[in-house]
């Protein structure tokens, strides 16, 4: 039911891959568009979907969703969600993360905070910041794919491990109708 739910999500926002197979400025990459892993729903495309969209959504450039793309098809990944995924780090919620981020680097670096951490001071270059901003940010992408990954994981045995159960379930009581005892 959920995957259904979500095939159907897939197929209203994200466009078709045939399309996207065609299209012009995508040729350069061959046959490598043509992986049935990068556009189905299994464990693991979408386990390795999760590790490189959380991954490249603590990339603090513009580029992300080129990155993560690239990966996608490098590592065989469901491409869709893998860029989808980027979109956690969005203009809302960017600064409180790369916040946090910085906060995790210096605390890495065992450096103190730095007063100057500002918009100003980010968008001059970085200053002093650049070291536990880029640091924090590099492990948290790895923290949150690792996790991202094996929870994916995880999530997926769980539930096929519940859909084996009911269908047991349904097989060991089956449901007579009446028109069986009728005969």
């Amino acid at each position: 039911m959920a995957k259904k739910l979500i095939q159907k999500l897939m197929h209203k926002f994200i466009p078709d891959p045939e399309v996207i197979k065609r299209h012009k400025s995508l040729q350069f990459l061959g046959d490598k568009l043509h992986d049935p892993n990068l556009w189905h729903l299994n464990r693991r495309s979408i386990s390795m979907a999760f590790a490189v969209g959380l991954f490249f959504a603590w990339v603090p450039t513009p580029t992300q969703m080129a990155f993560a793309a690239a990966a996608a098809i490098y590592f065989r990944a469901n491409l869709p969600v893998s860029v989808a995924l980027v979109w956690i780090t969005n203009p809302l919620t960017m600064p409180p993360l790369f916040y946090f981020a910085y906060q995790i680097g210096l605390d890495v670096l065992n450096q103190p905070a730095q007063a100057d951490f500002s918009l100003d001071s980010v968008l001059s270059g970085l200053g002093d910041v650049w070291q536990p901003f880029l640091l924090g940010c590099l492990i948290m992408g790895v923290i949150c794919s690792t996790v991202g990954y094996f929870g994916m994981q995880a999530f997926w045995k769980y539930h096929v491990k519940k859909k084996w159960t009911l269908r047991r379930q349904k097989i060991r009581y089956p449901v007579f109708h009446a028109s069986v005892w009728r005969r």
